[in-house]
């Protein structure tokens, strides 16, 4: 009876649900309706998140990423190189969790001399060629170039809007405060849903040379910026064939035109002429050159040449010797290359980016003025928080000018004192100090308050005086912080302009 019992209350009752019931509530929802919500979200995120750059600085979520963390890290051009695969690994870590094929890339990318017109990244290893990926990131080692410290510099003087990252643990900034036109210098591409991006790099002279002239000019026309920046510049070189679909996409945001390789005609060998390519179209590398001229020639499509020969290298650059048959022209057969092969190829221009948070399609004249905009915004800020900052530390050195006329006095009332509130009580009854003035006072060893030179801190406070009376001056005048826009653009340009190398034929 009792064994009947025990099992009797070992039972357990039924866990969940009864039949015909539910756990929860059960909404019934259009399958069509929660698609194309689901795939608006997802197409938002791409393009907000990952596809486009922002108009104001010419970064995309992930680059912006890796230079702020790579500042962050302390990373400078001064510093030694760090393993690529730690700075991926704080990236991911702390601010982009879309996996470190992407975010490696992404800095690769910002190293490549051939694929960026002004690298923002300094890489030590192997990063690639045109014809090659890079090494793995554990083989290859990164720091800030010179550049970079344009991109990044003052974002700690509240010139930028920062945001949680995607944890909400720290924050990071929503664009950086760019010194220079980055996405007109450096270009971008990107493919979103629904839309992509496909920026052409230019020279850094040429664009600020533009930039100044439209602050100094706010209505120039597009002829006029034209003057300053005729054409997009490639850090790989080659010849601009036609202006027409330059000019169309400068103006609207949209064209094409075709880009050539350079070339030199003359003798190979003792006895034949022959073609040698010394630049190559963006984007075209010499092994996809050759391999397409090989199978032309094995296919009979193209005649006249004997023998190609790739001798291109880190040190000296492009070169391909193409070995041109006696009885032909090189000058015929270069014609049949340019038409048959990469030698010659479309370079279309989709200027789209994010302006205030939206993808917009920019030509020249806009996508100079979100960025004018933009660095107008940048030290207006900076010279506010500066100015505070002066400020602060005005208020800071006068209480130490009064303390310091009667130290003696200043350290008797601390010594006599029953405890800190006491202290500064007697502190800003005796001398006429504000309550910041006394606490910082107390707050300071008196080994070096008893040390401190009323000659020094009466310098430090002229000096003080004189660096808020000018930044004053500065934001009261629209006028001045323009001209201040733009001297620190002829400051940049002196220091990393470079000759064009994109001939326009």
């Amino acid at each position: 009876m009792a064994k009947a019992d025990s099992t009797k209350n070992s039972k357990k009752k039924p866990v969940g649900p009864k039949p015909g019931e539910f756990p929860g509530k059960i909404v019934d929802v259009d399958v069509s309706s929660e698609m194309s919500d689901s795939f608006l979200e997802y197409a938002y995120s791409v393009i907000y998140s990952r596809a486009l750059p922002d108009a104001r600085d010419g970064l995309k979520p992930v680059h912006r990423r890796i230079l702020h963390q790579m500042s962050e890290m302390g990373l400078r051009p001064e510093k030694g190189h760090v393993k690529s695969a730690r700075v991926v690994g704080e990236v991911m870590g702390k601010l982009h969790p879309h996996g470190d094929g992407a975010i490696y890339d992404a800095l690769v990318r910002m190293a490549q001399s051939f694929s960026m017109r002004l690298p923002l990244i300094d890489g030590h290893g192997n990063f690639g060629s045109l014809d090659a990926g890079p090494a793995a990131m554990r083989y290859t080692e990164a720091r800030l170039a010179n550049s970079a410290l344009l991109m990044v510099e003052e974002a700690d003087e509240d010139t930028v809007d920062f945001g949680a990252n995607y944890d909400g643990q720290i924050m990071e900034p929503l664009v950086l405060p760019a010194a220079f036109p980055n996405l007109l210098v450096n270009g971008a591409t990107g493919i979103a849903v629904g839309m992509a991006t496909n920026m052409a790099p230019h020279n850094l002279g040429e664009v600020i040379a533009a930039t100044k002239h439209l602050i100094e000019n706010p209505n120039s026309t597009l002829k006029q910026l034209m003057k300053f920046v005729p054409a997009p510049d490639f850090p790989t070189g080659g010849t601009i064939i036609g202006k027409e679909g330059i000019l169309e996409a400068y103006e609207t945001g949209k064209g094409a035109f075709k880009v050539r390789a350079k070339v030199e005609i003359g003798k190979v060998t003792t006895r034949k002429q022959g073609i040698t390519i010394t630049e190559l179209p963006f984007n075209i590398g010499p092994e996809k050159v050759v391999e397409r001229i090989s199978d032309l020639v094995k296919a009979k499509k193209i005649q006249g040449i004997s023998d190609i020969v790739d001798l291109t290298d880190g040190q000296s650059g492009t070169k391909v010797v193409i070995e041109v048959k006696n009885g032909f022209e090189p000058e015929q057969v270069l014609e049949n290359l340019y038409k048959l092969t990469p030698l010659e190829d479309a370079f279309s221009i989709n200027a789209v980016a994010l302006v205030n948070g939206k993808p917009k399609t920019l030509g020249l004249k806009e996508l100079l003025q979100v960025f004018v905009n933009h660095r107008i915004e940048v030290v207006t800020r900076r010279s506010n928080f500066r100015k505070e900052r002066a400020s602060a530390r005005l208020n800071l050195v006068d209480g130490l000018l009064k303390a310091i006329i009667d130290i003696d006095k200043v350290v008797k009332i601390v010594r006599g004192s029953d405890d800190a509130a006491e202290a500064k009580e007697a502190l800003i009854k005796s001398f006429k100090l504000t309550d910041e003035q006394a606490t910082y006072i107390l707050d300071m060893p008196l080994r070096r308050l008893t040390k401190m030179s009323k000659i020094e801190l009466e310098a430090e406070q002229k000096e003080l005086k004189s660096t808020i009376s000018k930044l004053t001056a500065l934001l009261k005048s629209d006028e001045a912080l323009r001209k201040q826009v733009a001297d620190e653009l002829t400051e940049v340009e002196k220091k990393f302009a470079t000759p064009r190398r994109t001939v326009i034929a």
